[in-house]
């Protein structure tokens, strides 16, 4: 069982910046493609980012292109997501999840494996 702790959440004005961090407990975090996800109050969990095992796969949503980047350290057994140019639309709680499988098969919540509890993240205007 794997253990996804998340951590970096906090409050900040729009455009400004904030890095997630996600440390998993097992060292098979490096066969895994780990993901980001969010939830807004009301709304449904929606998918972020995803990387592959070996980070040469990324995946965006289209609303956070160009301003969000996905990336991962298997030494550290963590997975970051920069956040720069933050609207008061990405306010969520953002959750960092693993699919078992190696290479990005999907970006749904359903096809993740492992969750952590979320960590929340505020942008003011």
């Amino acid at each position: 069982q794997v253990q996804l702790v998340e951590s970096g959440g906090g409050l900040v004005q729009a455009g400004g910046s904030l890095r997630l961090s996600c440390a998993a407990s097992e060292r098979t975090f490096n066969n895994y493609v780990m993901g980001w996800f969010r939830q807004a109050p009301g709304k449904e969990r929606e998918f972020v980012a995803v990387i592959s095992w070996n980070g040469d796969t990324t995946r965006y949503t289209d609303s956070v292109k160009g301003r969000f980047t996905i990336s991962r350290d298997n030494v550290k057994k963590t997975v970051y997501l920069q956040m720069n140019s933050l609207k008061p639309e990405d306010t969520a709680v953002y959750y960092c999840a693993a699919d078992k499988r190696p290479v990005v098969v999907t970006t749904t919540p359903d096809g993740m494996d492992y969750w952590g509890k979320g960590t929340l993240v505020t942008v003011s205007s």
